[in-house]
């Protein structure tokens, strides 16, 4: 029974095609023989030892009669495809939620150790920022001069501007607020057609006061940007959610993937830290995978730990994935493909604080070591599910 209690088994449903990869590991015992019996609801797996049956969440459904392109890889174990039905909500999960956040106040946490940053702030308009080459668009379609030219967007006092990675707020001074490292240092504009995008001439990091962790930077004397992995906005009148932060790490990152893919039809991504260099490429593969693993009992199905949504707790459920290729760009490596990804303009940057940038590289390259051994690579990219 010990035996037959390690086996590793790995489930991919994909939503939108109805199919699904399963991958049942080698039982430690290599040499014990498995008899695999595949219901609509469960595996069963069955040795001279004994028999464990694996109990599928009720919204997965398999299709027995399916089954094809049953295969035996050595140090892997018996993979197979079959059908399945799988009904979940397709509908991504903001990062902030404008309908239910301008109803009352908010309080901005530090995410690592739950330091307020900022208490009780009305936000009367939540808007998203235009996306970067709206300057441009302006240019094309109008007769006349650009309106907007040299006039960046800054929040007024109760608004909150969403970037693809970031929350641009005002700052009053009625509000304890981040210390700066250094005193913001004047503030030039990268080009015409990013208007809301500053660059810096000096260290303006914005710290937390608690941890010392980075949250943001500021753009202006009255305006700055936080990071969304390292924020967490919530009511008021509740108490600070805590959270892994790998976790929370993972679950941003998928949603701004999801989002912008959506949103902008793009699919690769160059993640960059503050400090202008590129940590990470991520290629999206598909955001509608269903994911369950097991190590052999119906109690051990628990979240796979990646970059999933992390919204739902319940161990015996299963759980929305998205699925990428990656490759790292640390110490040099793969310069000349991150030459071409930054001269690609179908690829898009997100820039996140360069701790949360390595943070997110032991994530991929721990998580990545978790699955089948013929899923970890793809192409010269090592493959991963968020």
């Amino acid at each position: 029974m010990a035996a037959v209690a390690e086996t590793r088994v790995f489930l991919e449903v994909r939503r939108r095609l109805q199919s699904a990869l399963l991958v049942v590991g080698e039982p430690k015992d290599a040499g014990l023989l498995m008899d695999i019996s595949i219901t609509p609801s469960s595996l069963q797996m069955k040795t001279p030892e004994g028999c464990t049956e694996i109990g599928l969440p009720a919204e997965v459904r398999l299709v027995p009669s399916s089954c094809r392109g049953l295969q035996y890889v050595p140090g892997d174990g018996l993979h197979l495809r079959l059908q399945a039905q799988a009904e979940f909500n397709t509908k991504p999960i903001s990062m902030f939620n404008p309908s239910s956040r301008a109803q009352g106040c908010c309080t901005f946490y530090c995410q690592s150790c739950g330091e307020v940053i900022i208490r009780d702030r009305k936000l009367l308009r939540v808007l998203p920022l235009p996306s970067e080459n709206w300057g441009a668009l302006v240019g094309e379609w109008c007769c006349h001069p650009d309106p907007f030219a040299n006039k960046p967007l800054h929040p007024q006092v109760n608004d909150c501007f969403i970037g693809d990675s970031f929350f641009l707020v005002n700052l009053r001074s009625d509000l304890w607020q981040p210390r700066p490292e250094v005193a913001p240092a004047k503030m030039s504009c990268v080009s015409s057609d990013t208007h809301f995008k500053l660059k810096p001439k000096a260290n303006t990091k914005v710290i937390c006061k608690r941890c010392k962790v980075m949250l943001g930077e500021t753009m202006s004397s009255e305006t700055i940007k936080f990071y969304m992995t390292e924020i967490m906005i919530q009511p008021s009148e509740r108490n600070f959610p805590v959270i892994p932060r790998s976790q929370f790490v993972q679950s941003v990152i998928a949603q701004c993937l999801v989002e912008l893919s959506s949103a902008r039809s793009t699919f690769r991504f160059s993640i960059q830290g503050h400090d202008g260099k590129a940590y990470v490429l991520l290629w999206l593969l598909n955001s509608d995978s269903l994911v369950i693993e097991s190590l052999g009992s119906s109690k051990s199905i628990t979240k796979f730990p990646l970059l999933e949504d992390t919204s739902k707790a319940d161990s015996s459920s299963a759980w929305n994935a998205v699925k990428v290729l990656y490759q790292p760009c640390i110490t040099s490596r793969n310069e000349k493909l991150v030459s071409s990804w930054d001269n690609d303009i179908s690829v898009h940057s997100l820039t996140l604080p360069s701790a949360t940038c390595l943070e997110l590289l032991l994530i991929l390259s721990r998580n990545n070591a978790t699955l089948p051994l013929t899923l970890r690579c793809m192409n010269s990219f090592q493959h991963f599910f968020h």
